[in-house]
């Protein structure tokens, strides 16, 4: 199923500052006039707070509303591309695991089982094959067992020369020439030969050694001392052959064929048989359209589109959407809108297929989709392999939903002109803001420290003159008792 998902972030209000500062004028000179009329002091402390606070409220206002509708635009800008991309991309995953591909079937999976290449037309495929040999590769192995105790002891085989195919002679580094150290040696060589060190339950180690299958695969293993490890040399002594190298042998439809591996993909065009076993009775290949996988994938697209959508008008909404200035925003949903009309297979044949809306995919007022299951049953029927060419990978059809919806988020993530470039701007935009109340934070603490020594000074003066004043009382007190 195709899925994504959105997310949505509110549009901030600006606050009104005009009465929180006039409020906090009045309350500094209230705090003024009655440290002065009661003779206590004047509370400076939060006379200075109240002033630089009222100083400054409008423009802290101003720059937080810049800063949380930015921080609003960045996270729905973010939304958005998240949005598109896991859209495209649950589309290309489901595209790729090859259940919207028609599908190959065989008569006896006990046999021969086949998979679809990617890309392949395998409608009306039928096939006749019968495996008659399956392709080996030569396995051989020391017959008698290296005790425990003698791992780390030299086979004696002198120098190792390997030879695949009839090819030329790889020498094998062969180390102290223990058993392990000729495995190394021969997996060390990078030749397709592969060896191992088999332990049996009363601890004796055996060397196996293993080629690819085909015939053209067949290995020898001759060392310089004697029969000591003569492998496929025909005179071996201290050691058997398992298996030896062999094609796989096949009928298809009629005609004998050999191949050096159990996988074959060369023989029924856009089919990877893998064989299994062997049988006289020949083994029927068909095919099976993927109808009811493209019903549930349209579905599936309708579905996610209209959750999509959602996210795209809501951030767009022209009253509270937080993009609803934005340029990539708006050509986003444009370009969305349109994706039903839209041709997603070549060709201009009467009557055939071409865009989702042609499939059953109709618009609802409100622009959401939903899906016509009669009509688009009737095309499914009618028109399978144009159908299934319109979910087809990318890389074999550049029209198709996958590459057009990979085209679009291409478009709509761009850092030049779509919602990446919206991004930039956005960020610009809001480290500008945040030095600015850094500013307007350094300006405070300026305020605020001038201010507390005016005050300062200020009570100073105050206390003087009310010393002045107390003393001067007291002696017109004494003169009028003198009199």
């Amino acid at each position: 199923m195709v899925t994504s998902t959105t997310s949505t972030t509110g549009t901030p209000t600006p606050t009104s500052t005009a009465s929180a500062a006039q409020t906090a004028i009045n309350t500094a000179t209230q705090a003024l006039l009655t440290g002065l009329s009661a003779g206590s002091g004047v509370d400076t402390g939060t006379l200075v707070t109240s002033l630089v606070e009222a100083q400054f409220a409008a423009r802290s206002a101003t720059l937080k509303s810049k800063s949380d509708t930015l921080t609003a635009q960045i996270s729905g800008v973010a939304s958005l591309k998240s949005t598109m991309t896991g859209f495209s991309t649950a589309l290309a995953n489901l595209v790729k695991g090859g259940s919207l591909q028609t599908q190959p079937t065989s008569s006896n999976a006990a046999i021969l089982s086949a998979t679809a290449q990617s890309g392949a037309k395998l409608s009306g495929l039928s096939a006749s094959v019968t495996v008659t040999r399956l392709a080996t590769g030569q396995v051989a192995r020391t017959t008698n067992p290296v005790a425990a105790a003698n791992r780390t002891a030299s086979l004696g085989t002198g120098a190792l020369t390997l030879n695949v195919g009839g090819g030329a002679d790889v020498a094998i580094n062969i180390g102290n020439g223990s058993i392990d150290a000729i495995a190394a040696g021969i997996n060390a060589s990078k030749s397709g030969v592969t060896a191992s060190v088999v332990t049996d339950a009363q601890g004796g180690a055996y060397l196996s050694v293993k080629g690819a299958t085909g015939s053209a695969n067949a290995f020898t293993l001759k060392g310089a001392t004697g029969n000591a490890l003569d492998i496929g040399g025909g005179t071996a002594t201290k050691t058997s052959l398992v298996s030896t190298a062999q094609n796989a042998k096949l009928t298809v439809d009629g005609i004998d064929v050999e191949r050096p591996s159990n996988t074959v993909s060369d023989l029924v065009s856009g089919v990877t048989l893998q064989l299994s076993g062997v049988s006289t009775v020949p083994v029927s290949l068909t095919s099976t359209a993927p109808t009811d996988a493209l019903t549930q994938a349209v579905n599936d697209v309708v579905t996610t589109y209209n959750e999509v959508l959602k996210t795209i008008t809501e951030q767009t909404d022209p009253i509270t959407g937080n993009l609803r200035a934005d340029p990539a925003a708006k050509s986003l949903l444009s370009s969305l809108k349109a994706l039903t009309s839209k041709p997603l297979v070549g060709g201009a044949t009467a009557g055939l297929p071409r865009t989702l809306a042609e499939l059953g995919v109709a618009t609802n007022t409100d622009g959401t989709l939903r899906v016509d299951s009669t009509l688009l049953a009737k095309q499914l029927a009618a028109y399978p392999d144009t159908i299934e060419s319109m979910f087809a990978p990318s890389g074999t059809n550049a029209l198709g939903l996958s590459a057009t919806l990979t085209a679009l988020t291409t478009s709509a993530t761009s850092t030049l002109t779509g919602l990446g470039a919206s991004t930039v701007r956005y960020t610009a935009a809001q480290s500008d803001v945040t030095k600015q109340q850094d500013k307007v934070t350094d300006q405070s603490a300026q305020l605020t420290t001038r201010l507390t020594q005016q005050y300062a000074s200020m009570n100073s003066r105050v206390s003087a003159y009310k010393s002045t004043q107390t003393f001067l009382t007291g002696q017109i007190a004494q003169w009028n008792k003198s009199s």
